[in-house]
């Protein structure tokens, strides 16, 4: 009976061991795709709004204008996420808590 028991919980080891394998596993790939999809991202926002910059000087006939325009485009982002910080943090732990109570 006990070395039953004992081969239970063996088994029972090796088997959190191999799920805790999986989940690690799976985790690296994850977080591997997501930098990669990330740095993907980056450079096409840069590169897109370097184009946006040159699109905008080249119609003002100065290349300086279309950046200052840009700049102040993603400073007025900035102003308003700082503003309206409460409301998206609150609005994202709200949805963050129904994901998690709504996946066992």
């Amino acid at each position: 009976m006990i070395e039953t028991i004992k081969e239970y919980a063996s088994k029972r080891i090796d088997l959190l061991k191999i799920e805790a394998t999986e989940k690690s596993s799976l985790s690296a790939g994850m977080i591997t795709y997501l930098v990669v999809l990330l740095v993907a991202f980056a450079f096409f926002i840069i590169l897109f709004n370097f184009g946006i910059a040159f699109l905008i000087g080249k119609a003002l006939d100065n290349y300086s204008y279309g950046f200052l325009i840009v700049a102040a485009f993603y400073l007025l982002l900035m102003v308003l996420v700082v503003a309206f910080k409460k409301r998206i943090v609150n609005t994202v732990a709200d949805k963050v808590i129904k994901f998690l109570n709504h996946n066992p």
